[in-house]
């Protein structure tokens, strides 16, 4: 059976950890940040879990990782 081909749009933006729950950037911090709070906008920083109901869309983009 030939190799398969790793998704390159999935492959920037999420990663799997060792024990296999995929992580992702949060998103709202890219504009539009006035009206934000310093509060609200420090918890956007680093990275969130993908939910379990889109995880198994995300690993079948990325059979290697």
């Amino acid at each position: 059976m030939p190799k398969l081909k790793t998704n390159s749009g999935a492959k920037k933006r999420f990663r799997i950890t060792k024990n296999g729950k995929v992580m992702c950037a949060n998103g709202y911090k890219s504009h539009l940040l006035e009206s934000k709070s310093s509060k609200r906008k420090r918890g956007l920083r680093g990275t969130g879990a993908v939910d379990d109901t889109e995880a198994a869309k995300v690993r079948r983009l990325l059979p290697y990782a």
